[in-house]
């Protein structure tokens, strides 16, 4: 084998449910830490109480930090990504819940995070995505 047939290969590799669920868990781990980000430079500026909003904004960008990794995880092919890609895009769920409830504006942006967490979750589960990270059952035998 060569490195010119190892390098073509694999891109088709990785099927398509797998690169999309991927981007999806890293565009929200990197939203959550870029959160954390605003709430450590708010309470440094005297924007926000003092103490809790540095606490608060540490712990979102040590939070988001798990979601990037996992993206990175299972595009390098990893099985261990996908447990914390799938939480991920679980919590999205709630998330929408409640934001939906809040009426106004957060209506269409509560739909917008269920449906991106709908389509993680779908698109992790797949069954090409299963058998790429964990084999095909004849395989493990």
């Amino acid at each position: 084998m060569t490195a010119e047939s190892a390098t073509a290969t694999a891109p088709a590799a990785r099927p398509v449910p797998l690169l999309v669920g991927a981007a999806l868990t890293a565009l929200e781990g990197a939203a959550m830490a870029g959160w954390g980000v605003y709430n450590l430079a708010a309470g440094f500026t005297g924007a926000d109480d003092f103490g809790r909003a540095e606490l608060g904004g540490a712990v979102l960008l040590l939070m988001g930090l798990l979601p990037v990794l996992a993206g990175r995880a299972l595009l390098r092919g990893q099985r261990w990504g996908r447990s914390p890609a799938v939480l991920t895009n679980s919590i999205c769920l709630p998330v929408a819940y409640y934001m939906w409830q809040s009426g106004g504006g957060m209506i269409a942006v509560g739909a917008a995070i269920g449906l991106l967490g709908l389509v993680g979750i779908g698109t992790l589960l797949n069954p090409r995505v299963t058998a790429l990270l964990y084999g095909t059952p004849d395989e493990q035998r």
